[in-house]
């Protein structure tokens, strides 16, 4: 710790600790200790070390258990703002995903998708919604709508990798995307499903896909658990 910054104490603590979690340093389920504990071994007030754990537990990276202690839970996933998919996402972040298929029918385009498919409202389009988790603990709701000529994915292949996976795998060159993010909080039926409490802040997302001809092969309306969840920003400065 730096007493002479003036970076106050208890932000020094949370940004190292957190630094070791995304390092790996402090893996999950590893118990920190109390803070009188906490306090003592670093010389520190224990009104800073409460601060700055509290900090991180805003954050989504530790959680106070009653009988356990305060635990590192898994780290905050940060998705770039690019053409990628959730699956790859977790991956890459070795997040070990998994994926529960909800829905995987075909139905009638409503106004919106239609719009976004650029197809007639009410003409067949495929429907896929997917609860995705990682390390056994559920991140994102996905709902997918692709044109029903484009993809006939089975049930187990939704399950063992990424729609953009099977896009590609069909022939199907992903060139860009119009992309939105927003927030809101958690209805009641998205709660119970993200295991969140209802009016938990949401991260929300809709995409329209196309391939290298123009064609819109993708509309998707995901909504991320914003304790487990960020979109990664890189801004650039124009004189």
């Amino acid at each position: 710790m730096d007493r002479t910054s003036p970076v106050p104490l208890y932000f020094q603590l949370s940004q190292q600790l957190e630094a070791a979690i995304e390092h790996g340093e402090l893996t999950p389920g590893s118990l920190l200790g109390n803070e009188i504990e906490l306090a003592r071994r670093l010389g520190l007030s224990r009104p800073t070390v409460r601060q700055a754990i509290q900090a991180l537990v805003d954050k989504g990276l530790l959680v106070r258990r009653r009988g356990v202690g305060t635990q590192v839970v898994h780290s905050q996933v940060k998705r770039p703002l690019e053409l990628s998919s959730l699956y790859d996402d977790l991956a890459g972040a070795g997040q070990r995903p998994a994926t529960a298929v909800l829905v995987n029918r075909l139905e009638p385009a409503p106004a919106r998708v239609a719009a976004a498919l650029g197809v007639p409202e009410g003409a067949e389009v495929r429907y896929v919604e997917r609860l995705r988790s990682a390390h056994d603990e559920p991140m994102a709701r996905l709902r997918n709508h692709l044109p029903a000529d484009l993809l006939e994915p089975a049930t187990e292949q939704l399950e063992e990798t990424g729609l953009y996976r099977l896009l590609r795998a069909a022939g199907v060159t992903l060139h860009s995307a119009r992309q939105t993010v927003g927030a809101r909080a958690a209805a009641r039926e998205e709660a119970e499903l993200l295991g969140e409490e209802p009016g938990a802040p949401l991260l929300t997302m809709e995409r329209t896909t196309y391939d290298d001809t123009g064609r819109a092969v993708e509309f998707g309306s995901h909504i991320y658990r914003a304790s487990r969840y960020a979109f990664d920003f890189q801004l650039l400065v124009r004189g």
